[in-house]
Order: C-alpha cells, then structure tokens, then sequence
C-alpha cells in the first residue's frame, strides 16, 4: 500500500523582519489589527492602532528587540527553524514538516501553498502554543481554515487546539524546574502572557468565572475551553511534577496592554509584594511560551529581574523554554504521529 503524503505545519505567533523601527512598526500594524487581538469595531481598531499604538510602541519595541536579536535573527524564528528541521528528520519522508508564522516571515499561506502543490492526503496543524486563547491559537487556526477553505481538494486535516496538561508536556517543564532548583530559592512563580478579561468573559465558562485575583479552580466541564483556567491547570500540574511547595508558588500574568483590565495577578505587582516581603530569590517559569522571545528574554529576564532587585530582590532565575531540546522533538514527534 502507496503511504500517506503527510504535512505538518507548525504554527507560531511571528516576529518582525528585523529590530528596525520601521519593521516592528510593520509588524505590530499586522498583528494588532487582528479582530481576535484588539477586538473592537474596525475604524477603531485602525484608529487605535494605526493612529496611536504602533507609533508610538514602535520605538520602544524595536529598541527591546535589538537587545535580543543576534546574527541569525530574531531567537523565536530561529528556534522555529530548529524546530521544523529536526521534526522533519525524526518524521521522515512521508512527512512534510514546515513553519508558518501567522504574522510576517515565512507566512503560513506559503506552507500551506506547498503542501497543496505536494498534493498531500493528512494535513495537521500543530499551534506551538499549549494553551487555547482566541488571540493565538484561534487566530491561526482561523487563518489557516480560511486559506484551506479556498482549496479544489481539501484534504484531512487535524488541528490541536492545546496540550497544555498532557503528561509529557508537563514533565519537560517539571524536568527543567527541577535542573535548575538547587535550594537556594525561596518562592516560585509561574508567569503567563495576558489577555484583556473581555477576551475571558466571551468563553462563557458557565458563570464560574470572576474578575479578579482568585484562582481558577479544576478544569471542569464549564471551564475547559477559558485560557486562564488552562494556564492555572499547567502551572498547578507543574508545580506538582517539580515538588515545589504550594505555598511558595505563585502564577501570575505579564504583558498587559493599554488601560482595559486583564488577567490578574500582574506578575509585576507580584515581584513588588513578594521582595518587600523579603524574598530574595525566585525560580521562573513561563509555560505559555515553547521557544523564548522577546517576552520571556527581555521582559522577565531583563526587566523583571531589575524591578525584583530595586525593591529589595536578589535574583530572578528564568527557565528555559522548550526551544529545540530533543525532548521537545520527541514530544512533537509523538503529537503527529497520534494523529497520522
């Protein structure tokens, strides 16, 4: 029997062409017109971003990304790229493995151009982002159903939508967090990207959900589907494969933007409580992103690690993310071929 012509796209968020003001400014435009990223009516959406946001982010974030770019790019394109070859070796010939960023370079149209050329019969979508939230993974998913859609021949297709408890997912954190954990800390945080609350309230998790800094409680019938649920589940499970104490582990929310409301605790609030109250070392973990960028190299490594020392911190130590370890492969690997 002929075997099963297989495409597997990768899908990750995207990065800027390069830390020029001008590319960032390009990328934020794309991004953040996004109705599943800003989700207000579009003129203004145009007003917010184009008028305001991305002039006057632009140069801060292209600042920031010149501080983490090195000579081969941008750290979450080459991660991508790691990622997408090393995959393509374990799969093999029957398998086509690409990259596609939702917003700029390589464009996920490109990839899935590709595997309509090639004529495959599977095609599985795996966002690299474990835990469901409108503003990536149904973006993505989205965009690339829209592209499928306009297809003659429209194969099988298989779409993740998250994996952020499956057991090996959290023993790859659970390992890192223990390699790294030698004693000397004395409090643990989990730190996850934000979303407004709006974007949680459109989930309409059965009325359980309730603004403010209180935990999600179990994943449940009524709130499987919200990100804020996912994201205290992951860190719940992680924090329980590490060891580490409940009561010195917090999980927290960063990258806020704007004036709305979003998920609370803010980790920077968090740092600022826990140093006043004399903590002077902390282990960080960061599950909502599978390949460190400019969010988990700059923001937490860099500026959360000097907010934490000005206010009576010692040190901030962050977890690596997955980026391309062999056990991330491996991970991947497993995820495809359940679905092959």
């Amino acid at each position: 029997m002929k075997p099963i012509k297989t495409g597997v796209l990768l899908l990750q968020l995207g990065t800027p062409d390069s830390p020029s003001t001008a590319d960032v400014r390009k990328y934020l435009r794309e991004f953040l017109m996004d109705p599943r990223v800003i989700d207000v009516p579009y003129l203004l959406r145009q007003l917010l971003v184009n008028g305001i946001i991305a002039n006057f982010r632009a140069p801060k974030s292209a600042k920031l990304y010149k501080e983490i770019w090195t000579e081969q790019g941008s750290p979450l394109l080459i991660y991508g790229k790691a990622v997408q070859q090393a995959l393509q070796q374990r799969l093999g010939e029957n398998y086509i493995v690409e990259l596609g960023m939702r917003y700029q370079q390589p464009p996920m149209q490109e990839a899935l151009s590709r595997f309509r050329k090639a004529k495959v019969e599977k095609l599985i979508l795996l966002p690299l982002y474990p835990q469901f939230a409108s503003s990536s993974t149904g973006s993505s998913l989205q965009k690339a159903f829209e592209t499928i859609a306009q297809w003659e021949v429209i194969p099988e297709v298989h779409a993740f939508a998250s994996y952020y408890t499956h057991e090996d997912y959290i023993r790859l954190w659970a390992e890192k967090g223990k390699a790294l954990n030698d004693g000397s800390f004395d409090a643990f945080m989990f730190t996850f990207h934000g979303v407004p609350w709006r974007h949680i309230r459109k989930t309409e998790c059965g009325g359980t959900c309730q603004q403010g800094p209180k935990e999600c409680p179990a994943i449940s019938d009524q709130n499987h589907v919200c990100y804020r649920a996912q994201c205290f589940a992951n860190a719940r499970a992680v924090r329980d494969a590490a060891g580490l104490p409940p009561e010195l582990t917090y999980i927290n929310f960063q990258s806020r933007l704007g004036k709305d409301p979003w998920l609370t605790p803010y980790t920077d609030e968090t740092l600022i409580r826990l140093a006043k109250e004399g903590k002077k070392r902390i282990l960080v973990f960061s599950p909502s992103f599978t390949a460190d960028c400019l969010e988990t190299i700059h923001e937490v490594g860099v500026e959360y690690n000097e907010l934490f020392q000005e206010h009576g911190g010692e040190k901030l130590v962050l977890v690596p993310s997955m980026n391309s370890d062999a056990g991330w492969i491996s991970f991947l690997e497993n995820m495809v071929r359940q679905k092959s």
